[in-house]
């Protein structure tokens, strides 16, 4: 009996090991109708596979395709929607969680730094890493993961999963060294890292409510070569507490060019907006795609609406909920010149005072206002004065009692500029499929309180006119890529050649490369030279194959 009873406590470690976790149970009739053929369901309401797994509505909406494609699931477009709904919601991600990999479902391109060079090995080389990060997952799931990489790809094992054996006369490792795969290191930090049970998501779960975001918003944003943009944002309710119709009136500031649009938008989880809006003026922006979180108080909601045939245009917007007290949304420029007079400067807001004087409005010092111009509830326009002597750094804008923190910089020269994105991509096409532009802005940036240049307290300005052009990225001897992989107009806009063997090329080649894309102002350095920037962009073939249709739309 005693022997029995220590035998029992020395395996209670191993059963803690093998004991399988406890998974999310499946509640819905549909989810249960539609994938229980394949995913046996226990007598805890759980689905094989489903209910160890959590993840977006991207997420979800990618699985059923796979689900309809490989194995022959039969559903209805509006059945899909459903089943992405329920999986998002109750097998969804916490904000927190969600947060990290919101680029993916924004489709920004965006560097990626890989935690480890296992996991760049076994899992970036073919995809992002903010798919990975997308997903959570039990232990032997992310096991089980690996195992249909090798069943769906084979030649996975020999490319990235397992490195290649070591010669017959090469030494042995080092003693402690770490001998395993880099698919093994990766899963084991991958399991570890993103697990199926979290804090995160057990304090959502709890806390998760209906949004109630009907009623009038605020819109503030920016569109890369576009500059600021401005405007109203109204939620309507639907009879479906998740769903909603939305107005939308757009102002971009240095085109004075508006845009009405119309739009319908589901909150998955409690905070994941997604959403499609049209275009309800003669603009070329007929529909776009509304990628967003909302606040866990409801009050605020962030993201990226986005166009284009590889989703490479996109206004980043933050909407506010409006009230009956006085906003300042935004400005028309972000930064003034110390010794510059007259200068006009325009507020955005709502519910503004119309009756104001200059000594309403403070600037900080060393900025005065001369006059009011014009005022509205929305708008007000002042002449400004900035001193020669006036500090350099960020000022906040005060119009009485209200204050927009940090709204723009003073400043006594442009020290240098970034080329943005630093890194892009565009994509040959135009013959038998589209092309991928790509926008280039350039930004002024000041050197900071330490009055050094490219250190950690520099000062954006915002964007400065510039010159574009292009010059050679020498990658390979006799680089020729400038002449042949397109034009970049006045305006930072890249629109890329067409895809296809080129014979003004040597050898017939695609009109692929990577260029320089170089800013040049008018503003000069000590030396007296102009000042330029540039950014990197690499010009690739087009995407001739996609896996991921939008047959099941994700609302």
């Amino acid at each position: 009996m005693r022997k029995a009873f220590a035998l029992a406590v020395l395996a209670l470690p191993l059963l803690a090991q093998t004991t399988p976790e406890e998974g999310l149970p499946v509640a819905n009739p549909l989810v249960i109708a539609k994938c229980s053929p394949c995913h046996q369901k226990d007598a805890k309401g759980n689905l094989t596979r489903i209910s160890w797994e959590r993840t977006t509505p991207e997420g979800w909406q990618q699985a059923i395709k796979r689900m309809v494609r490989l194995h022959g699931v039969s559903l209805t477009p509006d059945e899909a929607r459903q089943v992405v709904r329920y999986l998002s919601t109750h097998h969804g991600l916490a904000p927190d969680e969600a947060r990290p990999a919101l680029y993916q479902a924004e489709r920004r391109m965006q560097d990626e730094t890989p935690p480890s060079d296992q996991v760049r090995d076994a899992c970036m080389s073919c995809h992002t890493w903010g798919r990975v990060i997308s997903w959570r997952r039990s232990k032997e799931e992310w096991d089980l993961l690996v195992k249909m990489h090798i069943g769906y790809f084979p030649t996975v094992e020999t490319n990235s999963f397992r490195r290649p054996p070591p010669p017959p006369n090469a030494p042995p490792p080092p003693p402690g060294a770490d001998a395993r795969d880099p698919v093994d290191r990766a899963i084991e930090y991958i399991s570890k890292t993103f697990p199926l049970h979290t804090p995160e998501w057990a304090n959502w779960r709890a806390s998760m409510r209906a949004p109630k975001l009907a009623g009038r918003w605020l819109i503030s944003g920016a569109q890369l070569g576009q500059g600021r943009v401005y405007g109203e944002f109204v939620i309507e309710p639907t009879a479906d507490p998740d769903q909603f119709t939305t107005r939308t009136h757009l102002r971009y500031v240095s085109s004075g060019r508006t845009m009405t649009r119309s739009g319908r938008a589901l909150v998955y989880t409690g905070h994941a907006w997604r959403g499609t809006s049209t275009n309800q003026d003669s603009g070329d922006v007929k529909s776009l795609r509304e990628v967003m979180m909302v606040s866990r108080d409801q009050s605020q909601i962030e993201g990226r609406w986005f166009w284009g045939a590889y989703d490479e245009f996109g206004i980043d917007v933050t909407i506010r909920r409006a009230s009956s007290d006085p906003v300042i949304l935004g400005i028309d420029r972000l930064a003034l010149k110390t010794g510059s007079t007259a200068q006009r400067f325009e507020i955005f807001g709502d519910n503004l005072p119309t009756n104001l004087t200059a000594a309403d409005l403070d600037f900080g010092a060393g900025v005065s206002v001369q006059r009011v111009v014009s005022q509205s509830p929305t708008a007000l326009v002042v002449q400004l004065d900035v001193t020669s002597g006036a500090f350099p750094g960020k000022r906040d804008i005060a119009l009485r009692r209200t204050v927009a923190v940090g709204a723009f910089s003073v400043y006594d020269k442009i020290d240098y500029i970034k080329v943005m994105p630093e890194a892009a991509m565009a994509r040959l096409g135009g013959t038998s499929h589209p092309k991928g532009m790509q926008q280039f802005e350039a930004i002024g940036y000041h050197r900071g309180a330490d009055n050094k240049p490219r250190t950690p307290d520099d000062i954006s300005l915002g964007p400065v006119e510039v010159a574009w052009s292009v010059e050679e990225f020498y990658a390979t001897y006799g680089d020729d890529d400038k002449d042949f992989v397109g034009t970049l107009t006045p305006t930072g806009l890249f629109i890329p050649a067409l895809e296809g063997p080129n014979p003004k090329r040597q050898f017939s080649r695609n009109n692929y490369g990577d260029v320089w894309v170089v800013a040049t102002s008018k503003e000069q350095d000590k030396d007296g030279k102009a000042i330029s920037g540039r950014g990197h962009l690499v010009v690739t073939i087009p995407l001739y194959v996609r896996w991921d249709q939008p047959e099941v739309a994700a609302q």
